[in-house]
C-alpha cells in the first residue's frame, strides 16, 4: 500500500494543502535543483528522513559536512517557529535518524574500498580521463589479467601489470593486438595522480557490500548512510566515478522486483553534473540505460544540481518527481535557463512558472510529484517543511561516537592485501632474474614459476607438476585423458599437431570453467557476495 510522504504545504486561494510524494512511485526518481543557497540541502534532508521513517535506506553524499545533523535530533528555532505558525502545523516529533557515516579517506566515517577488477576499464577509463587509444590499451591489460587468473586488486596491482605489458608487448602482439608505449606511459601518469587524490585508499579490500547500507534499525527505520565527500569533491572525477560505480552495483546485484509499494533503497546523488561533465557518448549511453532499468530493481534515483540544464535530456526524461528551488536571471544566459526548468513541470494555469522560479524564497519550491497513476501533478507552488533532525553539522566528538557504535564498526577498518597481480608479476621477474645467472633447467624440470607456455599464456602455478600445468582440475583430467590417446608417457617432448589442438581446447575448457568473468552494464565484474 503507497504511503504519502509530507514533503512540502501549499498555500492557494488562502487555503493550505499538502504536497506528498508517494512511496510507490518513488523508485521513478526525481530530482531537486536550484541555486546554491535556496534550500536544496534541508528537502533533501526531509526526503531522507520520511523515507528512512517508513524503512527505506537511504544513501546520500554530504558535500558540505551540513547532512551530518541527521544523527542528532531537531530543535526548534525563530526561524522554524515563524514557518510553522505561517503553514498553520504543529512542531515537528524531533528525532534523530539511524545514520551510518562512511569517508573514502577513512577520517570521518567507516572506510569505503572498491577493486579495480569491480571497477572495470570503462570506468576506470573515465576516472583517468583517457583517450579512446589510451582506454583501449587498458582493456587489454584487464583482458590479459582475466585470461591468467591475475586479480586487479589495487592502483600497485595495475601498474605491475602494465609495466610487465609494455616490458613484453611484443609477446603480446600476435594474440591481443599492439601495446603501445606512449598509452602505457599516459595511463600509469594518470594512476600516479589518482593515486595522490585518494586512490590509494579507495581500491582494495575488504570491498564495501552493498548489503551493510540496506539495513534498518530495530524500530524499522531505514539507515541513511552518508559519504562525507568534502575532501572528495576536490577530486571530481574520482566522486563522481564511486557514485556510478555504486549505482551499477546495486543494479547488477539486486534482484527484479517489479512494482513495490516502497523502495528498496533511495540514492541521492549531489553535485550531479559532474557525472556528465565530459563524459564520453559510451558512457552517457551506459548512464541512461541504469537509470531507466534500476527502477525494476526497486531503487529509486535523486540528482541534485543547480539546474536541470545540467542533466542530459535522456535522463531527464526518467525523473518524474521534482523540486525546483529558486534561480537566478541576472545575464541573458540566466534566463534562457529559467525558461527551460520552467518548460520541464506540467503547466499550472494559475501559476506563471517562469516568474515564481525567480521569486522563490529560501526554503520555497515548485513541486510536481507523480500521482497515484504515475503521471505528474500540475506544478504547485510550496513551502518545504521543517525535518525533524538537527539542521547543520554535529561536533566531531558525536561523529566518532556514532561511528565507534555502528552496526559496522570494525568490519572495514583494517585494508587487505592479499596476494594478487603485483605479487605473482614481481615473484615471477625475481625469480627468472635468478635463473638468468643459472644453467638451463632440465628437460623434466621445466615449470618455472611464471614461464610462457606454447599459447603465449601466463604459468601461475609454479609448484604444479609438469603435467599438471595445461590446466589442472578438470582440464588436467581431460588433458591426461587425451594424452594417452596420443601415447603420452609423463615425459616431456615435442608435441605432434594432434596433441596440439587437444590441450588447446583442453585449457580452454579449464579457462571458462576455472576463471570465467561476466561483465556488467558499467564494465564492473558481477560477483556472488
Amino acid at each position: 500500500m503507497s504511503k504519502p510522504l509530507l514533503v512540502a504545504k501549499s498555500i492557494a486561494k488562502n487555503q493550505i494543502f499538502d504536497l506528498h510524494l508517494l512511496s510507490d512511485w518513488a523508485n521513478r526518481h526525481g530530482c531537486i535543483t536550484g541555486a546554491t543557497g535556496t534550500g536544496k540541502t534541508v528537502t533533501l534532508q526531509v526526503l531522507a528522513q520520511s523515507f528512512s521513517d517508513i524503512g527505506v535506506p537511504v544513501f546520500m553524499a554530504d558535500v558540505k559536512g551540513d547532512l551530518s545533523g541527521m544523527a542528532q535530533a531537531g530543535q526548534l528555532s525563530p526561524k522554524m517557529q515563524q514557518r510553522i505558525e505561517m503553514l498553520g502545523i504543529e512542531a515537528p516529533n524531533w528525532q534523530a535518524c539511524p545514520v551510518t557515516f562512511w569517508d573514502v579517506f577513512g577520517k570521518q566515517g567507516h572506510p569505503v574500498r572498491a577493486t579495480i577488477s569491480d571497477l572495470g576499464p570503462l570506468l576506470l577509463g573515465r576516472m583517468l580521463n583517457l583517450n579512446e587509444t589510451q582506454e583501449g590499451v587498458l582493456q587489454l591489460a584487464f583482458k590479459i589479467a582475466d585470461d591468467n587468473g591475475l586479480l586487479l586488486l589495487d592502483i600497485k596491482d595495475l601498474r605491475a601489470m602494465l609495466q610487465y605489458l609494455g616490458d613484453n608487448a611484443s609477446e603480446f602482439q600476435t594474440e591481443y593486438g599492439n601495446i603501445s608505449a606512449a598509452s602505457i606511459g599516459a595511463i600509469q601518469r594518470a594512476l600516479l595522480a589518482i593515486a595522490e587524490q585518494g586512490g590509494e585508499e579507495f581500491f582494495g579490500e575488504p570491498m564495501l557490500n552493498l548489503d551493510d547500507m540496506m539495513q534498518t534499525d530495530t524500530s524499522g527505520k531505514g539507515f541513511i548512510n552518508i559519504l562525507a565527500a568534502d575532501q572528495l569533491l576536490q577530486a571530481p572525477r574520482l566522486y563522481s566515478t564511486f557514485l556510478l560505480w555504486m549505482l551499477s552495483e546495486l543494479y547488477e546485484n539486486l534482484p527484479e522486483v517489479g512494482d513495490v509499494a516502497q523502495p528498496k533503497m533511495v540514492f541521492f546523488f549531489d553535485e550531479a553534473h559532474l557525472l556528465f561533465d565530459e563524459a564520453p557518448k559510451v558512457l552517457l549511453q551506459k548512464i541512461e540505460q541504469v537509470v531507466r532499468l534500476i527502477r525494476s530493481k526497486g531503487v529509486g534515483v535523486y540528482f541534485v544540481t543547480q539546474n536541470p540544464l545540467d542533466i542530459p535530456d535522456t535522463v531527464l526524461g526518467q525523473l518524474g518527481n521534482r523540486v525546483q528551488h529558486a534561480l537566478r536571471a541576472y545575464t541573458p544566459r540566466d534566463q534562457k535557463a529559467v525558461q527551460a526548468a520552467a518548460e520541464t513541470f506540467r503547466p499550472n494555469p494559475e501559476l506563471d512558472t517562469v516568474a515564481v522560479i525567480s521569486e522563490l524564497g529560501v526554503g520555497e519550491a515548485l513541486i510536481s510529484f507523480l500521482d497515484e497513476k504515475g503521471r505528474p501533478n500540475m506544478v504547485q507552488r510550496g513551502f518545504i517543511v521543517p525535518p525533524a533532525s538537527q539542521i547543520g553539522a554535529i561536533t566531531a566528538e558525536q561523529r566518532q561516537t556514532i561511528i565507534a557504535n555502528s552496526i559496522v564498526a570494525g568490519v572495514y577498518e583494517k585494508a587487505i592485501d592479499r596476494e594478487s597481480a603485483y605479487e605473482k608479476i614481481k615473484g615471477r621477474v625475481a625469480q627468472n632474474n635468478a635463473s638468468n645467472s643459472q644453467p638451463a633447467p632440465t628437460a623434466g624440470n621445466d615449470n618455472q614459476a611464471w614461464g610462457r607456455s606454447s599459447n603465449n599464456t601466463l604459468q601461475t602455478n609454479s609448484q604444479q607438476p609438469a603435467q599438471e600445468s595445461d590446466g589442472g582440475g578438470i582440464a588436467g583430467a581431460l588433458g591426461g585423458m587425451f594424452g594417452n590417446l596420443f601415447g603420452g608417457s609423463g615425459i616431456r617432448r615435442k608435441d605432434n599437431v594432434a596433441e596440439t589442438m587437444v590441450k588447446s581446447a583442453v585449457r580452454t575448457i579449464g579457462s571458462q570453467v576455472g576463471r570465467e568473468i561476466i561483465r556488467g552494464v558499467l564494465g564492473s565484474i558481477m560477483k556472488k557476495r
